[in-house]
């Protein structure tokens, strides 16, 4: 399976996009800590995508989707606590990207698993 032609990859690859652009105007203080943080578990989503697309077996694809929903989650708590601190607005980023991600992820793992069957 190609990653580069799945929706969900391409979209997480947005995704990181608005979080770099998110992570330039919060505090530089920030930079070792939610900072550092997000880059990394954003950067994890696509990236999981696609190296679980490279693998030989649909369990080790659907093993790597379920790492990279996981970012997913962490990414979406990191946002909720830049919420809280009052550096940005993320509820509306959550409510779309972090949802639709989370459901073609979802889409496309039951569809792997039904491959298996």
């Amino acid at each position: 399976m190609n990653h580069k032609e799945l929706e969900v990859w391409k979209r997480s690859v947005d995704l990181v996009m608005k979080i770099y652009d998110i992570c330039s105007e919060l505090p530089k203080d920030e930079k070792y800590g939610l900072i550092s943080q997000m880059k990394r578990a954003t950067v994890s989503i696509p990236s999981n995508i696609a190296e679980g697309c490279a693998r030989e077996s649909t369990k080790e694809c659907i093993r790597f989707l379920d790492i990279a929903n996981g970012s997913l989650s962490e990414l979406e708590t990191q946002l909720v606590i830049i919420e809280r601190l009052k550096y940005s607005e993320t509820e509306a980023l959550i409510n779309s990207e972090i949802t639709i991600i989370r459901k073609m992820i979802y889409k496309l793992k039951e569809a792997l698993k039904r491959k298996i069957r």
